[in-house]
């Protein structure tokens, strides 16, 4: 099991969600979060906004790794989003986003974020992981794909 895999749930990729901006994407993940989880809307969208204000997470690739301290959550979340069409993220090639990671962990965070970010950079950065990801339309496939990736 990878790293990020540990906090992947199936019920938590979502796919081929079209919004036009961060700000609604944002929202989008606040939505799923309370209707999934019971986490406001509100504390997760604007804690991933004001992340992103400090600078785009946006790695380039046609991939982003949003993330953010939520104080009221118990415990490290993560999410997977595919974006129909592709979305403007600020990217360093100036590439639109079409994956995104979501890595939303509790107020204090513990070094295991910092190890979650790392591990989720380097799974993006392998372009058979990138081409495998694409090539699943299912959750559980996702979520099968991120647990026994090994590079």
């Amino acid at each position: 099991m990878t790293v990020l895999g540990t906090y992947l749930q199936a019920e938590d990729v979502l796919l081929g969600l079209n919004v036009s901006d961060k700000r609604q994407l944002f929202q989008a993940i606040g939505l799923h979060t309370e209707r999934i989880g019971g986490l406001p809307t509100d504390a997760v969208a604007s804690a991933l906004m004001r992340r992103e204000l400090t600078g785009s997470t946006a790695l380039g690739l046609g991939v982003a790794i949003p993330h953010a301290r939520v104080n009221i959550l118990k415990r490290i979340r993560a999410l997977h989003v595919r974006l129909v069409p592709g979305l403007d993220f600020d990217a360093p090639d100036h590439e639109p986003v079409s994956d995104a990671v979501v890595l939303l962990v509790p107020s204090p965070a513990t070094g295991a974020h910092l190890e979650i970010l790392a591990h989720a950079a380097a799974l993006f950065s392998d372009s058979g992981f990138r081409a495998a990801l694409q090539a699943r339309h299912n959750p559980v496939e996702i979520r099968a794909l991120f647990d026994d990736w090994a590079s």
